[in-house]
């Protein structure tokens, strides 16, 4: 979390440790928008009261977008919209056999009533910026420094080429 004294705007869930590494690009674009968030290590099959628990009263302790990254079929982001209304952002991990094909198919296969917005196969670094856009809807604070960060972003991208 950037300020570690802020109550967390974003959590940030993922299924395993292994996806650490794609759930710090997320971190990172949230730090530089010094977004508060926080990040927990649980699973929808391996420890569902906790993931049911703690999404049910991420409102109520000042969570207003929820990312949930998670890799094979494990569909945590569905279990998680399952319980809460706050936004919900699905994240794909490529891993396993189908190097995330699985993932994004169970995270974009929603039944009606269970929205998960899905961004692409390891794609983090975009959870956190439309977060920041759902934020930015009611903070103008985060609404600039969105804005100030893209045009960096973009201007770094005409003058250098892509990001790798």
């Amino acid at each position: 979390m950037s300020d570690r004294s802020a109550t967390p705007l974003v959590a940030i869930i993922t299924g395993s440790t292994s996806d650490l590494p794609i759930v710090d690009k997320a971190k990172k674009a949230l730090d530089g928008l010094s977004i508060p968030h926080e990040v927990r290590v649980m699973s929808a099959h391996r420890t569902p009261d906790l993931v049911t628990q703690y999404v049910r009263s991420a409102k109520q302790r000042g969570v207003r977008v929820i990312i949930a990254c998670a890799g094979m079929a494990a569909h945590l982001a569905g279990a998680v919209a399952a319980n809460t209304l706050l936004p919900v952002i699905g994240v794909p991990i490529a891993s396993g056999p189908l190097n995330g094909m699985d993932a994004l198919l169970s995270t974009v296969q929603m039944p009606p009533g269970i929205p998960v917005a899905t961004v692409g196969v390891n794609g983090a670094k975009n959870a956190a910026i439309l977060a920041a856009r759902i934020l930015a809807l009611g903070d103008s604070g985060i609404e600039s420094a969105l804005e100030k960060a893209l045009e960096t972003e973009r201007q770094a991208y005409t003058d250098q080429g892509p990001e790798s």
